[in-house]
């Protein structure tokens, strides 16, 4: 039966019919819902911030992919989610340890699987040689990405403080050297 040239062009038909649906003219893909995997990033970052501020490694790691890299300065690199709430619960023996994020940007994928999230920080923390509780601004920039259960999870993130302006030397008296 599959001999027959009708029946064979009918099923290659079919099948060109079936997978055409798959593609826009010109080769471009289906638009993702750029707007959604936006605010599911916005969301997670959100849920991430909150649970470090009110000390709950475990809460805050269960937003990792299960490969998760975490580089933050003075910090070594954690690997996974178990790492990561480890580091965090070393850095919660320090009760004024907190990072407040505000989000600058997000830029998601065309296919709307990933999402890079660029922010500021201020991160609080006691000097353990002053022991005066102080803080730092830096930018951090996150990756997340969609999981098998359409989750958004950090897959990395990357801190860096931002130097404090430098004070500017007094301005020299006319007539002095």
């Amino acid at each position: 039966m599959l001999r027959s040239p009708i029946v064979r062009a009918t099923i290659a038909g079919l099948v060109l019919l079936s997978t055409a649906g798959c593609h826009k003219r010109g080769g471009e893909h289906h638009a993702a819902d750029v707007a959604k995997t936006t605010e599911d990033a916005k969301t997670t970052i959100a849920a991430v911030s909150a649970a470090y501020n009110a000390h709950d490694a475990n809460k805050a790691a269960s937003y990792d992919a299960p490969d998760y890299v975490s580089m933050f300065h003075d910090f070594p690199n954690a690997v996974g989610p178990a790492a990561d709430a480890a580091s965090m619960k070393q850095q919660f023996l320090d009760p004024a340890t907190k990072f407040d994020l505000r989000i600058d940007s997000v830029s998601v994928s065309r296919g709307g699987d990933m999402a890079v999230v660029r922010s500021t920080y201020n991160f609080t923390s006691t000097d353990p040689k002053t022991k005066k509780v102080g803080s730092e601004t830096g930018n951090w920039v996150a990756g997340l990405e969609r999981q098998p259960d359409h989750s958004l999870k950090l897959a990395w993130s990357i801190g860096a403080n931002t130097p404090t302006a430098a004070t500017p030397a007094p301005a020299a008296t006319p007539g002095t050297p």
